[in-house]
């Protein structure tokens, strides 16, 4: 984190931001020059009970998101009446279903991973339901998005269908659950971000969908009313904090990522590297459409009006890096992935494709599953390790050829952001893959900054684009250098591996 101005960490007001992501839970405290002055996180526990699920424990993440939001407040050792307003950003499509009055969670929750649904969105396209789904909600039938993880609750989980006919119960993603908690379950809410994840969603007459909901067999009554994304949302209740905190803002944790970045305008790109790795690029006011499998989705919804963005979703970024510390044994922290790129045989020609949980856009196979091409009798740790780094980048350059071919053109510069990010070897690796400036913040944790930028917004606190701009620092440019040729052999490579992975899924789950 970067360090703020001690004299101005002791004024307040403060803003507080509530970042709860896929792997872990955190609350950071800024100042009103948006500069970090403390943070807590934990590590949220992830389960697989059969392969290709990922659960989360619900009610983990609430107790976490409160024992965060405490933590904080008494490192910085700051008043929660000082704190003028929370901003909320969250892993997006995971699933929450829970009793309505107790807001005691029913089951897990299935994770934005979870695959369980695969085929329940292959017999959905076999009925010729995928267009009318594009064309409504800008998304394809995906186990990746909320609708059909809901619709897997509500026919598997005892009593759930009854229950929730009755108006027992409640649904949402992680921040509907997290603000209903948070409010002492007065509300029942979600921003425009969220619900434009959910095939749910009509991105066009900003509404719960009848045909949708009649497709997915899911109540409307189930579902939290959509909100703006900055505005006043609700009041945490002050038996929680010690204060009656407003909640000025709430984000998907992409979305708020490119509002950190700065992408707050048409044609400015970012992408994240977290679990996953998520580009977007902003369009304006109108919603985009792909000729490559790109999803449309609601960048930001204020008084009502909405931008939106192109997106494209790589499932497996900071999970490659993660699975090669803890499976496969190569790395003991994340940060040693860096030095063993440098170690590594620069002319190995191993592949690693890293669909542990399917594949995204461009190719959207929920069936892929992770491989390795290339081993040798010398094949070293270090050469995979590398060609884990390398896939998440040819990965990126994937996402952004699709989107050039919607748009016409490659972005300018592409803004990363990040636990990845952080790595000199792959920003450097990445700019010469994708074959365009990699511009990377000093503050790459902008998720976070961004769920504080649009609730000083909601405060008051920054007024206007100027306020908020000054808010981002540059902290340095990676320029492509690699040679054409070379380039142009390891895409190829990567492209044959890609392709291989692909044609193995399809035979083998027709085998199945």
């Amino acid at each position: 984190m970067s360090k703020s101005n001690p004299t101005a960490q002791c004024q307040p007001p403060y803003l507080l931001v509530l970042d709860q992501g896929t792997t872990s839970t955190r609350a950071i405290l800024y100042n009103a020059s948006a500069r970090p002055i403390a943070q807590s996180q934990m590590e949220l526990a992830q389960y697989f009970p059969n392969q290709g699920w990922v659960e989360h424990d619900a009610e983990q993440i609430w107790q976490h998101s409160l024992q965060c939001l405490r933590n904080v407040l008494v490192k910085a050792d700051v008043a929660s009446k000082d704190v003028v307003g929370l901003g909320i950003t969250n892993q997006r499509e995971t699933v929450v279903l829970w009793e309505r009055q107790t807001g005691k969670p029913l089951h897990h929750a299935l994770v934005w991973q979870d695959r369980r649904t695969a085929d329940h969105c292959q017999q959905l396209r076999e009925q010729g339901a995928e267009a009318m789904v594009t064309q409504k909600t800008g998304l394809l039938l995906d186990p990746y998005f909320s609708a059909t993880k809901l619709a897997w609750l509500l026919e598997n989980v005892a009593g759930a269908r009854a229950a929730a006919s009755n108006g027992d119960l409640a649904a949402g993603t992680v921040d509907s659950f997290l603000v209903a908690k948070l409010t002492g379950l007065k509300k029942h809410i979600t921003d425009a971000t969220n619900a434009s994840r959910t095939l749910l969603y009509n991105i066009h007459n900003l509404q719960w969908d009848d045909e949708l909901l009649s497709l997915l067999k899911i109540p409307q009554d189930l579902l939290p009313q959509v909100t703006d994304t900055i505005g006043n949302l609700g009041i945490v209740d002050s038996n929680l904090l010690g204060a009656p905190i407003p909640i000025f803002a709430i984000a998907g944790d992409q979305q708020a990522a490119a509002y950190g970045q700065g992408c707050r305008r048409p044609g400015m790109m970012k992408s994240t590297y977290g679990t996953g790795c998520f580009t977007l690029l902003h369009c304006g006011d109108q919603v985009p459409h792909s000729q490559n499998r790109l999803l449309a989705t609601i960048a930001l919804m204020e008084n009502g009006a909405c931008t939106y963005a192109l997106e494209g979703s790589i499932f497996n970024a900071g999970t490659t890096v993660q699975w090669l510390r803890d499976q496969a044994g190569f790395l003991t922290s994340a940060s040693e992935s860096e030095q063993m790129a440098i170690q590594a045989n620069p002319n190995s020609q191993v592949m690693f494709v890293p669909a542990f949980t399917g594949m995204g856009a461009p190719h959207w196979n929920a069936h892929a599953r992770g491989s390795l091409f290339g081993l040798c009798r010398d094949t070293t740790p270090a050469d995979i390790v590398r060609a884990g780094l390398e896939a998440v980048a040819w990965q990126t350059f994937d996402l952004l050829e699709a989107t050039a071919e919607d748009i016409g053109s490659m972005p300018e510069v592409l803004k990363i952001d990040g636990g990845m990010a952080q790595n000199d070897w792959f920003a450097q690796f990445l700019a010469d893959a994708v074959h365009i400036p990699i511009q990377r913040p000093q503050d790459i944790e902008t998720t976070a900054l961004g769920a504080c930028l649009m609730a000083g917004k909601g405060a008051g606190i920054f007024m206007d684009e100027t306020n908020l701009a000054a808010c981002w620092r540059e902290d340095r440019t990676f320029l492509p250098s690699m040679e054409p040729t070379d380039r142009n052999h390891r895409l190829q490579r990567w492209r044959l591996a890609v392709d291989t992975v692909v044609k193995f899924a399809d035979n083998l789950h027709c085998l199945a």
